[in-house]
């Protein structure tokens, strides 16, 4: 126990690094600095099985500089 809670990004730039990010706190839009400006990710209501355990799935909603 003791690890950040993590979400799953769904949509937004195909070359992303990572998929499965942390998320401080849950159910709050997120930010995800990538080349140069940020994509924003919003939660869902769903959940995906992951290898990491079942976590909630955010989903893109825009690019921002």
């Amino acid at each position: 126990m003791g690890s950040a809670p993590k979400a799953v990004l769904e949509g937004g730039p195909t070359d992303l690094p990572q998929r499965i990010v942390p998320i401080t706190p849950p159910g709050v839009e997120l930010r995800v600095q990538f080349n140069g400006g940020y994509e924003r990710f919003k939660v869902t209501p769903r959940w995906q099985d992951t290898s990491q355990g079942n976590l909630p799935v955010y989903e893109w909603v825009a690019r921002v500089e």
